[in-house]
């Protein structure tokens, strides 16, 4: 009988450690002391009713980080898929952390940021990227940290900085530390270096091309060496390229209108990969980017 309670305890126990640790590996803290989903949905191509009918899929799916951007021209879309979602009951505003970016060549930031709250009927945003190199990088960001102290934006944080002096300039000369860097990372371009070195500040790094990007999906799916971790857990390739973005401390936001891969895309959170396993995914580094911006 004995036993069998000590069996029966430990299972518990068990249960419960997992879930501790996959709490642990949904979100992340940020510098700015706000949580960030570990992954989430991008929206980069998708438009119209398939751009709201995707957001709204995911969150039903159980994501709850968006990803858009001024640039792409969906932000009144991304809002009403949020929207429909929080009016069916499947959750609330300050459930979901959503993204968008502003483009360096803005002449009007501060009005920028506002048409975003408006085009998403949104009264803040989690976060706000710098979304490039360009020609007017401070007066964006400075608008930003303005929109921060305002309470329109949580976090801020820059994209497509890829070098440790280009990351400074941000970090040493501005009052806000950025939270996020979001740029082009897979299993081939891995940048540890930088990864590593923005950590000392509380940067996390966010992956915007998990699987390579349109073009390389196909080349990254079926790489050997992730077929045959994929087929140890019985997972799909795409599973595990997003289970090791978020074992090695990135964020992953891999974009889809197919619903069901939607749906496989978040189904990485009842496995682990182990220590060699994170060895074999770190030994296909190539450091070979895809895109040039």
């Amino acid at each position: 009988m004995k036993s069998k309670i000590f069996f029966v305890l430990f299972v518990l126990l068990s249960i419960v450690k997992l879930n501790s640790q996959e709490a642990n590996m949904s979100k992340i803290k940020l510098n700015s002391g706000y949580e960030m989903p570990r992954l989430g949905l991008g929206t980069w191509t998708l438009t119209g009713d398939i751009c709201i009918n995707s957001v709204y899929e995911a969150i039903k799916a159980g994501y709850r980080l968006i990803d858009t951007a001024k640039y792409y021209g969906n932000e009144v879309e991304v809002g009403k898929g949020i929207h429909k979602a929080i009016s069916e009951g499947l959750c609330k505003r300050q459930d979901l952390f959503i993204t968008t970016k502003i483009v360096p060549w803005s002449k009007a930031p501060e009005s920028d940021i506002d048409n975003s709250l408006k085009d998403m009927n949104l009264t803040y945003l989690d976060l706000v990227l710098l979304h490039q190199h360009g020609s007017n990088d401070d007066k964006v960001y400075k608008a930003m940290e303005k929109a921060s102290r305002a309470g329109k934006i949580l976090s801020i944080g820059i994209s497509n900085f890829y070098t440790k002096e280009t990351v400074d300039h941000f970090i040493n000369d501005f009052d806000i530390v950025p939270s996020v860097i979001q740029n082009e990372n897979h299993q081939y371009y891995q940048n540890n270096s930088l990864r590593n070195y923005v950590s000392k500040y509380g940067i996390v790094v966010e992956s915007y091309y998990p699987f390579g990007g349109r073009g390389n999906t196909k080349k990254h799916l079926t790489d050997e060496t992730i077929l045959s971790i994929a087929k140890a857990h019985n997972k799909t390739a795409a599973q595990i390229i997003l289970r090791w973005h978020l074992q090695a401390g990135y964020i992953a936001v891999p974009g889809s209108s197919n619903v069901l891969h939607i749906q496989e895309n978040f189904n990485i959170f009842d496995f682990e990969l182990t220590d060699k396993e994170m060895a074999q995914m770190l030994s296909l580094n190539k450091n070979k980017r895809y895109e040039s911006w």
